[in-house]
């Protein structure tokens, strides 16, 4: 028989999701907690708790590139713990099931496609906004084996040095950790803005959030940091549908909760930029399951 569940594991570099979850995509339990230096121990603890003999395996996303043949991380810049251990191992000798490793965007990607926001599109790409940007391909309802690192674009040929090595990441320019530096180096130049109020004068404690609160308030500066990254984002977006040509581009992560300036510049841009035929049968839309897609994609990985 068939056993009923999977656990899903969601590994970022600040958060650890574990979850179980059923064949037809209800997650059961939820465990969520910071991600630990101690990597191993913390992911087996997590798991032990919702284990049981109707579990048919193990998937875990892990944010960094996997080398799926060997099934471990080749590199994760925001987890460089990771790198050192080889998780499947430690996680196949504890529980003695099947355990399956992939890309956390990539795992994201298949969660959105079994159970949210790709579930009526045979083709799509999922875009993960946070921190910095990942991304995940379905083609065909089949999740592709490829690295998929959107993030890591050369959208600017002579643009400023990503922490990846390369030159012009889209990342460096779209992502959380662009717009938060873009901030900064602003205010530092004496520009006004509710943003010094909300941050007591420390500007090294705005969030995303900050200034997407303050552009809503109409803060000048605020919509103008995110309407520059949003560009540039666009800029990738029509990179994607030009060379793919999908039916649907699926945004998620936190920076989404700026869709109506960010995303909305983006999409603009994308409009310009991307030839128009395509553009105009591809639908932009947001994820559906959030936080969970990563979860409910790890544990696709077993079923």
């Amino acid at each position: 028989m068939n056993k009923p569940y999977a656990i899903g594991i969601d590994l970022g570099g600040t958060n650890l999701r574990v979850a179980l979850v059923s064949r037809d995509n209800e997650i059961i339990e939820k465990i969520k907690k910071p991600t630990s230096d101690d990597i191993v121990a913390s992911v087996i603890r997590s798991a032990e708790g919702i284990f049981s003999d109707e579990v048919a395996g193990i998937g875990i996303g892990v944010a960094g590139l996997i080398d799926r043949e060997n099934s471990r991380v080749f590199t994760s810049p925001n987890l460089q713990a990771v790198e050192k251990v080889d998780l499947v191992k430690e996680l196949k000798e504890r529980f003695s099931v099947p355990v399956y490793i992939e890309n956390d965007a990539n795992a994201a990607a298949l969660g959105e496609m079994r159970a949210g926001a790709g579930r009526d599109f045979s083709s799509f790409v999922l875009f993960t906004l946070g921190t910095g940007i990942g991304g995940g391909i379905v083609y065909n309802r089949k999740l592709l084996n490829v690295s998929a690192e959107i993030g890591h674009m050369s959208i600017n040929a002579d643009g400023e040095k990503c922490s990846c090595g390369n030159y012009g990441c889209l990342e460096s320019y779209a992502a959380g950790r662009a717009i938060l530096s873009n901030a900064v180096s602003l205010l530092e130049t004496g520009r006004e803005s509710l943003l010094k109020v909300q941050c007591g004068g420390n500007f090294y404690k705005l969030t995303a959030e900050d200034i997407n609160k303050a552009a809503l308030d109409g803060d000048n500066l605020a919509r103008e940091i995110l309407k520059t990254a949003g560009r540039h984002l666009g800029i990738g977006i029509a990179n994607v549908i030009n060379i793919i040509s999908p039916e649907a581009i699926i945004l998620s992560g936190g920076l989404t909760g700026a869709w109506d300036i960010y995303v909305q510049e983006a999409i603009k841009e994308a409009s310009k930029r991307t030839l128009k035929e395509l553009f105009e049968r591809v639908r932009i839309l947001p994820s559906l399951l959030s936080d969970d897609a990563g979860i409910i994609g790890s544990a696709g990985l077993v079923f």
